[in-house]
């Protein structure tokens, strides 16, 4: 049975997932993104479509229209209006996928903007960075039809493992997750920016190893900081997410907050100094 898929945002999930499911057989896979439409790089997005081997959708009802699933894998903080706008042009028999790191109750707004069109909706959560695995990379999900739509998926390569019937779930685990993850990589900033700026980094390292000997701290450190001067901006929206999880948990989420913060600031300030650098 054909299967057709669409995906609304076309970063580096969007593009990664459809350029490889779009392999498997009777798949037919259709992006869009709001970017196809900018006049600097919507040329290369579409352009980027067409050597994958997908469709480039020119609006969100064209890409919503004829797909059994669509998937969202926007940004944190677009994700209910990418569902709002796309809930306009899905109907009973569709399943709608957010992938996004948002808080369960921002999953839930997204919920009801879909089902609010009769659509069903199934929440993804990503567990660990997709630029090695792809589609290999392990996903929970959660919703009525989770076990429905994971074992479809499962069957084109994905890994994506079922734990709630309730739509929470699976967010939670991932964002309970990423407060520690992205909670080292603003560490790991922090620490080597001061260090070398102070002129103790070689001794730190040897102190962080003697006490923690099964960590390759200076790897880390480095693989860290590139990762948050590349993604920063795109995991500070999820770490707010985080920060406002916590609150809604009774608990303070000043710190998920902070680390926010710092994916955003050092980010922006490695875009600033990087023609100079390069």
């Amino acid at each position: 049975m054909s299967l057709e898929i669409a995906f609304i945002g076309y970063g580096e999930v969007g593009q990664l997932f459809s350029r490889q499911l779009a392999t498997r057989p009777d798949v037919r896979i259709t992006v869009y993104d709001i970017l196809f439409d900018d006049a600097l790089k919507g040329s290369e997005l579409r352009q980027r479509a067409s050597e994958a081997g997908v469709h480039a959708a020119d609006s969100a009802a064209d890409a919503c229209r004829k797909a059994d699933i669509v998937i969202s894998a926007v940004t944190a903080d677009s994700a209910v209006t990418a569902a709002r706008q796309a809930a306009l042009h899905l109907h009973a028999s569709q399943i709608y996928i957010d992938l996004n790191s948002v808080s369960p109750a921002t999953k839930e707004r997204v919920a009801e903007a879909v089902r609010e069109k009769g659509a069903d909706f199934v929440e993804f959560a990503v567990m660990a960075p997709v630029s090695g695995p792809g589609i290999e990379v392990p996903i929970l999900s959660g919703g009525k039809r989770a076990e429905e739509v994971s074992a479809r998926l499962n069957g084109l390569g994905m890994k994506i493992t079922p734990v709630s019937s309730e739509i929470g779930t699976a967010s939670a685990t991932k964002l309970c997750r990423s407060i520690v993850i992205k909670g080292m990589e603003a560490l790991m900033v922090d620490f080597t920016l001061a260090s070398e700026k102070a002129g103790v980094m070689p001794a730190v390292l040897e102190s962080l190893k003697a006490s923690y000997p099964g960590m390759d701290w200076e790897s880390v450190a480095k693989v860290m900081m590139s990762r948050v001067r590349q993604h920063g901006i795109r995991r500070a929206a999820e770490m707010r997410e985080a920060s406002r999880m916590i609150d809604e948990l009774g608990l303070d989420g000043s710190l998920a907050k902070a680390i926010a913060e710092r994916h955003e600031s050092f980010a922006k300030a490695s875009v600033r100094v990087r023609p100079q650098t390069e």
